[in-house]
């Protein structure tokens, strides 16, 4: 008789969600022959072979009031979602970040005894530290991207595995920012800026008019300035391009990329970049960054009020102060973000000492983390055979 197939519940929220189930979903498929996925995901992990029950633009979106405009909605695919696996249930569920999300809906699903495995740490040591109690009672694991984390879990009864981050093993054989440039046809003494507005929909809408005017001002003190814009999407490129018509500006010398966000901090010299796991690829890159965002004034309001920390990009939470500027909300003002870019751009000892700062987080975070992932997954997948398939 043949073993049964193992079959794996999987929910990834967001564009760097779909990168580390992507890349989790390959790792599970080399151990695991077999193995079947199901659930939310993106265009990297259908392509690693999933089953996608609904488009994870539904879940993209940040910030309190915008996610009561989608309210019924969300709630509706994690209702139908639930239903799904209790009639189907699966050998183990993995939410992977995602937190508003996926733990109510882990915790109906450890309700019914299937293995909750939750990837990517909420970031209960920045803000709303609450949330561990809800997710002792979600979760049978927490895999986690940085060492700080795994005490916290400790300390309450949830195991809990650091794993690093799997951006810091594949972001190591690079291409040369020479070699990059000359594949995206850029000239080997242009000043180039890799703008990052983020994936979500909502993002971009609140950042493209503020990074398209910081790049106007950059081109008037930096003439042989170029602007690299990744894009995640179709939407995303849409909203991008209208406010580039909006603002009378087609004519910047700005080239959209369809994706390649690597590409575009691979050939820059300075990166402008929407909070989010985007600083850290621009980190694990060496490349020096200005950090930013913009969104709704209640929703920030109502996000400050929960913050335990000043930080909030990636680099400067793991170095425990600030390396690289933040400007946030009200201090997003084209003229802040152009005079902060210029700033990096002559300044070589700082874009050295960072260098420096970002290579040694590199290696903190660099272990072999699809080995350590899969190592920790496994023990729950052998437990039974819920969801086989023979």
């Amino acid at each position: 008789m043949s073993e049964p197939i193992k079959v794996i519940g999987i929910v990834a929220g967001e564009a760097s969600g779909d990168l580390l189930g992507s890349h989790l979903m390959e790792a599970l498929k080399l151990a695991v022959p077999g193995v079947q996925f199901v659930g939310i995901g993106g265009p990297k992990m259908q392509a690693a072979g999933m089953q996608v029950m609904f488009p994870m633009e539904k879940l993209a979106v940040r910030g309190y009031v915008e996610v009561l405009k989608h309210y019924l909605e969300i709630v509706g695919i994690r209702r139908k979602l639930k239903t799904y696996f209790c009639a189907n249930p699966p050998n183990i569920f993995i939410g992977i970040d995602a937190p508003d999300f996926n733990l109510g809906l882990e915790l109906g699903l450890k309700r019914r005894g299937i293995p909750v495995i939750h990837y990517v740490s909420p970031s209960i040591w920045a803000w709303r530290g609450e949330r561990i109690h809800k997710i002792k009672r979600a979760v049978s694991h927490m895999l986690t991207l940085f060492p700080f984390e795994v005490p916290l879990y400790e300390k309450v009864g949830v195991p809990a595995t650091y794993v690093g981050h799997p951006l810091a093993d594949m972001l190591v054989s690079l291409p040369s920012k020479a070699a990059m440039r000359e594949q995206l046809r850029l000239g080997v003494n242009d000043k180039v800026f890799a703008f990052l507005p983020g994936s979500r929909q909502s993002e971009v809408r609140h950042l493209a008019k503020i990074f398209i005017e910081t790049a106007k001002l950059i081109l008037l003190k930096l003439p042989e300035a170029r602007f690299l814009v990744p894009l995640t999407s179709s939407q995303t490129r849409r909203i991008f391009e209208e406010a580039l018509w909006s603002s009378g500006a087609q004519d910047l010398p700005i080239t959209i990329l369809f994706g390649h966000a690597h590409d575009a901090m691979i050939a820059a010299d300075i990166v402008l970049v929407a909070s989010g796991t985007a600083t850290l690829e621009a980190a694990l890159l060496k490349r020096p960054m200005v950090i930013t965002y913009s969104m709704p004034a209640l929703s920030f309001w109502l996000m400050q009020r929960k913050r335990y920390q000043p930080f909030v990009g990636l680099p400067n939470i793991l170095a425990g102060k600030f390396v690289v500027p933040e400007l946030l909300q009200q201090d997003a003002t084209p003229e802040n973000l152009a005079q902060a870019l210029l700033n990096l751009t002559f300044d070589t000892q700082t874009v050295a000492d960072l260098d420096k700062i970002f290579t040694d987080m590199h290696a903190l975070l660099r272990q072999s983390t699809a080995h350590k992932t899969v190592q920790a997954i496994l023990p729950y997948l052998d437990q039974g055979d819920r969801g086989a398939v023979r």
